[in-house]
């Protein structure tokens, strides 16, 4: 199947089609199946997100010793990893300089 360029928001979670229907931070080039695996792995950064929102209320609780905070950082290592082996020369080189991949 033919890849097509998409334009990607990760902070709002949205994946289009067309560069100027919204901000986007990243673009990749992805087939459609492609673009459902990442669709997936935004909506376990979503999941991942609903569970920290409890830990939010308890400052005492430091973010290395909370399970839920773990959760959200490893689902959101996963969108990088994506978005590298998909994305453009621009984002990959953008992503290597956030230090996200291991």
């Amino acid at each position: 199947m033919d890849k097509k360029n998409y334009y990607v928001s990760v902070q709002s979670k949205t994946i289009m089609q067309h560069q100027g229907d919204a901000a986007y931070e990243l673009e990749i080039e992805a087939t459609p199946e492609e673009v459902i695996k990442l669709k997936e792995l935004f909506e376990d950064v979503e999941y991942a997100e609903e569970l920290t929102f409890s830990r939010a209320h308890f400052p005492g609780i430091p973010y290395h010793h909370d399970k839920e905070n773990d959760a959200y950082d490893i689902y959101l290592k996963n969108v990088y990893q994506t978005l590298y082996s998909l994305g453009t020369d621009e984002t990959k080189k953008h992503i290597q300089t956030m230090n996200v991949l291991d």
